[in-house]
Order: C-alpha cells, then structure tokens, then sequence
C-alpha cells in the first residue's frame, strides 16, 4: 500500500494557537503576504467578460426551459434569475475592475478549483434523476469540502452529511419540492 507524503490530518498546535492570537490586522497582513501576486485590470476585464459569457448564456438557456410567471414558475425561472445577478455583478466587476485592478490575483494551481467544482456541479445534475438527491449531492459536498476547501477527511465527512440532511429537510420535507431522492 502507497504510503501518503504527508499527514494532512496532523496537527500544527503552534500554527493554530499563533493565529488565533493575531489581530485581524496581523492576519490580513498575513493572508496578503501569502497571496498569488496581483494579475492587473486586463485580467479583472478578461475575467469579467467570461462571466458575462455565461450569464448570457444561461438567461438563453433559462428561457428555452420557459420561465411562467412570478406566480407559477417553471423551470427556467431560477436559473434566469440566477443568470441576471451574475451578469449584473461581472458588469459591475468589468467597470470597477478596470481602474485598479487590485483585487486580480495571477492564475496559480488554485485557478483551476471553480472549473473542478463547476464540473462537479454539472456531474451532480446528470447523477441526480438517475441515483437520488442523497448520494450526488454527499458526493459533491465531500468533494468540495476535502479538496478544494482543505477541510480534514474527519470534519469534511461530517459537514457533508449536515450538509445533505438539512438539505433534505428543506427542499425535500419542508418544502416538498419534487427532486428525485432515495428515501
């Protein structure tokens, strides 16, 4: 059996006691030092436009699934919904963006992590009318959790099964909305 590089799961008692003493001021400082160095506004536009791509491809996509009224909505009113904030927000992010551009960090391995969990996404959608809610959305909620969030194999197990239940307990039982689930 392959042994692991290093124990992820060990604890660094003197890391967590140094941070939990700084100021948010020293820990701004410190999450500043440690950041990927800043990418510029040209980036911030390029960034921006992509979103907007999107966004206007989920509002023509959001329509062909009918949107109904605000009264009885069909399926493509979320989305459209969804689709119209984000769009407003990469236009608001297209004209803040481009005087400074402070805020554009330059693409690292950690770039590749909203593709990760966009795919991630698209794959809980095609699994979920076949297998249930339950297992896709647990599947997708550990994925999340280990590895693009860093969390430990211990506490991301346990988020992802809070996650899924109170999930359940809202859209499922609560609500009684009618996605496709095991139990």
């Amino acid at each position: 059996m392959r042994k692991h590089k290093e124990a992820p799961e060990a604890p660094e008692p003197e890391a967590d006691t140094e941070l939990d003493a700084a100021t948010p001021e020293e820990l701004a400082e410190l999450w500043d030092a440690e950041a990927p160095p800043k990418l510029g506004p040209i980036a911030n536009a390029a960034s921006s436009l992509v979103v907007l791509a999107l966004a206007v491809a989920g509002v023509i996509l959001s329509i062909g699934l009918d949107l109904g009224t605000p009264q009885t909505p069909k399926a493509g009113m979320w989305p459209f919904i969804v689709s119209i904030i984000i769009g407003v927000m990469a236009l608001v992010q297209l004209l803040v963006g481009r005087r400074g551009g402070e805020d554009g960090e330059k693409f690292s391995s950690y770039s590749w992590f909203p593709l990760i969990g966009f795919a991630t996404l698209i794959l809980l959608v095609i699994l979920m009318p076949v297998i249930g809610f339950e297992v896709p959305a647990l599947l997708l909620s550990f994925v999340w959790m280990r590895w693009l969030g860093g969390e430990r194999w211990r506490s991301a197990t346990l988020y992802s099964l809070i996650v899924v239940v109170i999930f359940y307990l809202i859209f499922i039982v609560a609500l009684g909305t009618s996605i496709p689930h095991l139990i």
